[in-house]
């Protein structure tokens, strides 16, 4: 998952967007593999579990991260700077730009619509 990795540039960007550090308890874990391993599994849509813990560490450790950071904005704030800085180099159009442009097609008794079956006239039948 090395191609996700921020660059240090891109990490110049972020760095600031984080909660600051409490003075007291345990020391945090490393917060730039925290999101690198956020934004792999994002782009892959692997499972939480199969987040690589020797390049990322425990995978429970960035899925708490990811949940706090989803509720209190920091996410937000970190996709908005990206963003702007790719906008200005010119990388990104500003007009225009998709997340994910999947399309999932699906069956017809999916929407409600029932399943084909065979008409049969009643009066042939009896």
């Amino acid at each position: 998952m090395v191609r996700q990795a921020l660059t240090d540039d891109e990490w110049e960007l972020v760095r600031d967007a984080f909660p600051p550090p409490k003075p007291t308890g345990r020391p945090r874990s490393d917060w730039r593999n925290a999101l690198d391993g956020m934004l792999g599994i994002a782009r892959t849509s692997a499972p939480w579990r199969d987040l690589p813990a020797d390049d990322f560490g425990p995978w429970e450790t960035v899925y708490c991260l990811f949940n706090r950071w989803n509720s209190d904005g920091t996410l937000d704030e970190i996709v908005r700077r990206l963003q702007v800085a790719h906008i200005d180099v010119g990388d990104l159009a500003n007009d225009l730009w998709c997340i994910d442009g999947t399309i999932v097609r699906a069956h017809r008794c999916a929407a409600g619509g029932g399943k084909k079956a065979t008409r049969r006239n009643l009066a042939t039948t009896r």
